[in-house]
């Protein structure tokens, strides 16, 4: 039971982090300290998706799961538990590549907003 646990917890920290990656550039707007987390972060997740690798989560999942007694998977997080709810079909390579190209770009647009609203507030003396 409690690898079971563990798995769970495993899943819901991979989504979480998944969370962050995507939307926490948008967070750095409202609090920018939090772009010193989020960074390296958003690369790690981008650069998973462009090199095709498996983030070092799922395999732990895996085997936490697989000692729980129950079955592991194969892929990575995303194909597993993602692309079914985004996607109808398989996870290829071309959409690993759109997914990481949709991060870059979505964390480059939240980035040039969050410097452009800290150069407002130097310009103001605030």
């Amino acid at each position: 039971m409690l690898y079971r646990l563990l798995a769970d917890f495993v899943l819901i920290v991979h989504l979480l982090f998944i969370a962050f990656v995507v939307a926490g550039g948008f967070a750095a707007v409202r609090w920018p300290k939090l772009a010193w987390a989020h960074v390296p972060c958003f690369v790690w997740g981008a650069l998973i998706e462009f090199a095709g690798w498996i983030c070092p989560l799922t395999p732990l999942e895996n085997d936490l799961r697989i000692a729980s007694g129950q079955a592991g998977y194969s892929g990575g997080f995303i194909e597993r538990y993602l692309l079914p709810i985004i996607y109808p079909g398989a996870l290829t390579r071309e959409i690993q590549i759109w997914l990481g190209v949709s991060v870059l770009a979505l964390n480059v647009l939240a980035y040039a907003w969050l410097v452009r609203r800290l150069q407002r507030r130097a310009r103001s003396g605030r």
